[in-house]
């Protein structure tokens, strides 16, 4: 697998992990220092992020990948990655979201894990 492969995973596999709640999986692929920018500007750690993914406060139903794109930059990457997204979040109804996300990656003990991933709509 290429590491464009390899970082184009990451992506799809933190979705996973946001649609079956799997805080495990979550952690793996989201580095200690991760940060997630919502829409709102509101910044979550990769504590409260995988806990409001686990308690439901952020509620992830299905995401079908639209286009992702990678540049790596030695031992960081960026990805920029359009998905639909239908999801609940923050007590608000069920939606179908166009996201797209900017998200930086780092390679670390011969993988790579997502430091930030910023959110708005496409």
């Amino acid at each position: 697998m290429s590491e464009q492969e390899k970082i184009e995973n990451r992506y799809r596999q933190m979705y996973d992990g946001m649609v079956r709640k799997d805080g495990r999986l979550l952690s793996e692929v989201l580095d200690d220092s991760f940060v997630l920018i919502h829409m709102t500007g509101m910044r979550q750690s990769k504590e409260v992020f995988i806990r409001s993914v686990e308690d439901g406060t952020l509620n992830y139903y299905s995401t079908a990948h639209q286009e992702i794109k990678t540049e790596i930059h030695g031992e960081t990457a960026t990805l920029h990655g359009k998905s639909i997204v239908n999801a609940a979040v923050f007590g608000g109804g069920r939606h179908t979201w166009r996201l797209y996300i900017r998200m930086t990656l780092a390679h670390r003990e011969n993988a790579w894990q997502i430091t930030e991933a910023a959110v708005s709509t496409f």
